[in-house]
């Protein structure tokens, strides 16, 4: 089995490998291939589910496969809306229900946090707030969460501005290099209860030419984190991941460093996605 970690306050075990969105699942007209990543996530035991809009037909493909193969009670699903207003969000929302082939989102997240202004507009009076609050008051969503990968004090400066129940970050071994995400936010997340999900663990690939897979997901779940997800190509990419999650250990401040000082002269490729950065 793959070990679970309790998310945040939601009262949900999540299972320390997430399937991400990114991957086969950030495509096109791949249905065949989509098909056989969520099956083998569903039966390597994966329990927590990413997509977005953003994600091309990311929902398409989950909305029709990941039924056939689990129960929707066992699942945790997570979308996103990227919208910042009330009208946006809900539309975004009731479309992203109808591709997903369900009646709720068990977490909504307001994706990609990245300038003041982005705040600004979500906490307006025709704020997309407004409409994750609305949305939970129907059931239509469970949790309220934020996602950022761009600059950590924006990430700060939402959960001081509201009590929201997870944040997705970036969490990788050469985050501690430039704009450090790991060091910042995440102690500022668990004095409110939050749940804390890891992102870009090898950095979309680009972390590997520093460090092995396991390195990269050994580190970001040593971590305050309680589960990372990522994104698949294959079924065996699955199982691989499934296989790293099985036979985690923590590591030691001092397996810690050595990962950490491999990553040295990678910074732009550990943290490439970052402001300033691109």
């Amino acid at each position: 089995m793959i070990p679970t970690r309790k998310l945040g306050r939601t009262n949900h075990h999540a299972t320390i490998f997430g399937l991400g969105g990114e991957g086969i699942l950030r495509t096109s007209g791949y249905f065949k291939e989509a098909e056989q990543v969520i099956k083998k996530a569903v039966e390597a035991g994966v329990n927590y589910f990413d997509t977005a809009p953003a994600y091309q037909q990311s929902r398409d493909y989950l909305g029709k496969f990941l039924w056939n193969y689990a129960k929707r009670e066992n699942v945790f699903l997570a979308s996103k809306t990227h919208d910042r207003t009330y009208g946006g969000t809900l539309s975004l929302v009731e479309n992203s229900l109808r591709r997903l082939n369900t009646d709720y989102l068990d977490l909504l997240q307001l994706h990609d946090l990245r300038e003041k202004e982005d705040l600004n507009e979500i906490f307006s009076g025709n704020g997309a707030i407004h409409a994750l609050e609305q949305l939970k008051n129907q059931g239509k969503v469970r949790f309220m969460g934020i996602t950022g990968h761009h600059d950590p004090d924006i990430l700060i400066e939402a959960i001081k501005r509201y009590d929201f129940d997870t944040i997705l970050l970036c969490a990788n071994a050469g985050d501690s290099h430039y704009l450090p995400f790991i060091t910042t936010i995440i102690p500022e997340a668990r004095k409110k209860g939050m749940g804390v999900i890891a992102m870009k663990v090898a950095s979309q690939g680009h972390a590997l030419s520093s460090i092995k897979m396991q390195e990269a997901f050994d580190f970001s779940l040593s971590q305050d984190v309680d589960l990372a997800i990522i994104g698949c190509k294959t079924p065996q990419e699955v199982e691989q991941n499934a296989s790293l999650a099985r036979n985690f250990k923590p590591l030691s401040k001092e397996e810690l460093a050595n990962i950490e000082n491999k990553t040295c002269n990678f910074v732009a490729e550990t943290n490439f996605f970052k402001k300033g950065m691109y």
